[in-house]
């Protein structure tokens, strides 16, 4: 693979340990030096235009805590910015990737703003929530898709949300879905930019990881103990492959 600069984009709060390990978990999943990976928090400022042109390819992920759906004139919760702060800026820098046609992988809290910021719904919907390793389908699109289309129709990534995209933009294509949440993967037409709903950049380890960071997630969404919890999380080897083979399509490495 060719040696890329990336920028990472996160929602995530300063004294948060999931911050490192996100960059630990898209080094691994693009086999590339940590090193590589610039980053820059939408909490606390914008990205530049020269942080824009340094990147070759720029990456999106969770959120421990924000929420893609917060509405942008509401209330900020108590210690947290609030949403039209930092929010609004997120969106509006997303338009311009679509626009700029920026080689972006987004996953999960990427996956629903990218999906809002270009025309599409994501609303809060805990019955919709999903956690742990979950099953996930190919579409005919996903199946004739260059990214996509080696998986097998059917295989398991890993999930943790409450907030789920129930319209997606205009111009998206969607790749792949799950029992519970139709929208798990879509691409825009035309461009390079690809997200999912599912984390393809982690590990049964990295999300055994998350959720002891988030336990609240645990008891809110599987509703089952901790250890039979993670009796049930597996490894993803094929969804694992994904951010690997879009550089090899994108950059045709």
């Amino acid at each position: 693979m060719p040696r890329l600069r990336y920028l990472l984009l996160q929602t995530r709060n300063s004294d948060d340990d999931m911050r490192a390990q996100e960059v630990r978990c898209f080094s691994r999943a693009l086999d590339c030096d940590a090193n590589d990976i610039a980053v820059v928090d939408f909490l606390q400022r914008g990205p530049t235009p020269d942080d824009l042109d340094a990147a070759d390819m720029v990456l999106l992920g969770g959120s421990g805590h924000y929420s893609a759906a917060a509405e942008l004139d509401g209330p900020s919760e108590p210690g947290r910015p609030r949403p039209s702060s930092w929010l609004e800026r997120s969106l509006d820098f997303l338009r311009d990737l679509h626009r700029r046609a920026k080689p972006t992988f987004a996953s999960c809290w990427g996956f629903q703003a990218m999906a809002r910021a270009l025309g599409g719904r994501c609303i809060h919907d805990p019955p919709y929530a999903e956690l742990g390793t979950i099953e996930l389908h190919l579409t005919d699109a996903g199946r004739a898709d260059p990214v996509f289309g080696p998986l097998p129709p059917t295989f398991t990534g890993q999930a943790g949300h409450e907030d789920h995209v129930t319209e997606l933009p205009p111009d998206a294509v969607l790749l792949a879905s799950s029992d519970r949440v139709r929208h798990q993967a879509f691409r825009f037409a035309g461009k390079p930019i690809y997200c999912t709903q599912f984390h393809p950049e982690l590990n049964r380890q990295a999300i055994i990881e998350r959720v002891r960071a988030y336990p609240e997630y645990v008891e809110r969404i599987a509703a089952v103990p901790h250890d039979q919890f993670l009796a049930t999380v597996r490894e993803t080897p094929e969804a694992n492959q994904l951010l690997r083979r879009f550089v090899r399509v994108v950059f045709r490495s």
